[in-house]
């Protein structure tokens, strides 16, 4: 197989003779408290086959029961993507046999989803917006899990999750890149958890996405696609995507075809390998459940859960431009999850709100990324950090000290004012003392300031590091510069 190196160009795409086309269909668990069709709890972690009874464990005369909250996040997906929500929406059994499907057949919609047609607009690396078409999106029920590493020869099953109700939201074939596969996957994720209808917790499975790639001459017909099963990581995706663009492009210009067919990705390896040949719809016999009533929506209903709506990503993300004067590009960043967000306007509360930004997408998430801990666990409060922004604003430190105390707080804790106090790390407003300062040092290297006053502007740093060191990093640095500058420019 040829290097991806010698093939992959332009930011993960083909050379100009290859077009790829992927769809993704994503699967997001629903945080209901409850599974989709019984009384099970649908808490992750429990000890195996706990959270089972006799309707997902498919005994025989047990029946199910739709979980009301499982429809209403669906409905809530379908408002915020602008999607048509079918009124009359069915349940079709999906028949085939795995080991971790109890009943042999999954609870699944197939020709009447709930959700239809939407879109999501997503942002590219180069600021280019492309708008990428939801194909449906329809509510089902999770099969179980097979369990192979703590057995030799055999396989445990764990039938916890079977049933938990899932969200499946489909693409049109609209992305062309793996760059563009993932700035949509993390749309996605985003979304979800602004409505607050997945945990998008990817490491437990709650959101993942199966990919469906295929190759052809740009402007042709699509060609014959693989689909990659469970991914359930950004890169991951994104290295999957690259692995069968290469693997598809050496089959088809040796002169062979593309067969359809379910792959998986190893991360170890690197590569796909096939699981199972793909199957069509009509291998999976679908038929409407008897044991459960169409699906039926009215406006009330409807107009109910639009009210729950928060603000939207996009929306956020312009008022964030226009209430807080941030670039597109902070505002995009700062409305990348909700918690994230909220935590900035709490930052941004009666401070400048470029500032604010400036220490949350800097400092914090830099030291958040460094200790491997989530916003949501993040050890400095809102209100710390705001506290820290208004002492740079009303002078009481400077941003040198600031970095010192924030540190401090997230690495240790305690209050801001207290370390300020207790340090004694109050900015020198005083601008005798400051000039006392500035004179001193000015004397001390007359050669420096003759080569200042010649031309070499330069050494102007050079003497407000020596004003800061004298002053313990104390001193006012506008203030510094100015005096500086008075100083300095006299003959």
């Amino acid at each position: 197989m040829a290097s991806r190196a010698s093939v992959l160009v332009g930011g993960g795409g083909l050379s100009m003779d290859w077009e790829v086309v992927i769809g993704l269909e994503v699967h997001a668990q629903l945080n209901t408290a409850t599974k989709i069709f019984c009384g099970c709890p649908t808490t992750f972690g429990a000890e195996p086959n706990t959270h089972t009874c006799p309707v997902c464990l498919a005994m025989p005369g047990a029946l199910p029961v739709l979980n009301a909250a499982a429809v209403d996040k669906a409905i809530a997906l379908g408002l915020a993507i602008g999607a048509e929500l079918n009124r009359h929406s069915i349940f079709a059994r999906k028949n085939y046999f795995y080991p971790d499907l109890p009943k042999g057949y999954q609870i699944s919609q197939y020709e009447l989803p709930i959700v239809g047609k939407g879109s999501l607009t997503v942002q590219l690396s180069d600021g280019v917006e492309k708008v990428v078409g939801v194909t449906r999106a329809h509510l089902e029920e999770d099969a179980g899990k097979s369990l192979h590493e703590a057995f030799i020869g055999q396989s445990g099953i764990d039938l916890n999750r079977a049933g938990t109700p899932l969200l499946e939201i489909v693409s049109e074939p609209d992305m062309r890149s793996p760059g563009e596969a993932v700035a949509y996957l993390k749309k996605l994720h985003a979304l979800v958890r602004y409505l607050d209808i997945c945990d998008g917790n990817m490491q437990e499975g709650s959101f993942r996405c199966d990919a469906n790639v295929s190759l052809r001459r740009p402007g042709a017909a699509y060609g014959t696609r693989a689909e990659i099963k469970n991914l359930n990581s950004f890169r991951f995706l994104e290295k999957a995507i690259e692995y069968e663009m290469v693997r598809q492009r050496d089959i088809l210009e040796s002169g062979g075809h593309i067969v359809q067919e379910t792959r998986l990705y190893d991360a170890n390896r690197d590569e796909t390998r096939s699981m199972r040949s793909k199957e069509e719809a009509n291998d999976y016999r679908y038929f409407a459940d008897p044991d459960l009533l169409p699906l039926v929506l009215n406006e009330s209903r409807i107009g109910r859960v639009r009210g729950t709506l928060p603000e939207l990503p996009d929306a956020k993300r312009t008022r964030f431009m226009r209430q807080y004067a941030l670039t597109a590009y902070d505002a995009g960043v700062l409305t990348s999850g909700r918690v994230l967000a909220d935590y900035y306007e709490q930052v941004a509360a009666n401070v400048d709100g470029k500032l604010a930004a400036n220490w949350v997408m800097g400092d914090l998430l830099g030291a958040l990324n460094k200790a491997g801990v989530e916003i949501e666990c993040c050890p400095v409060s809102a209100e710390k950090l705001r506290l820290l922004v208004q002492r740079i604003e009303d002078q009481t430190i400077s941003g040198k000290i600031a970095k010192e105390i924030f540190e401090e707080i997230f690495y240790r804790g305690g209050e801001v004012d207290a370390i300020i106090d207790s340090r004694g790390l109050r900015q020198i407003t005083d601008a005798a003392a400051i000039a006392a300062m500035v004179d001193a040092i000015v004397t001390a290297n007359p050669q420096q300031a003759a080569d200042f006053r010649a031309g070499k502007d330069k050494l102007l740093g050079f003497f407000v590091g020596q004003v800061m060191k004298a002053s313990q990093g104390k001193a006012n640095p506008d203030q510094v510069n100015a005096i500086l500058l008075e100083r300095l420019q006299k003959s």
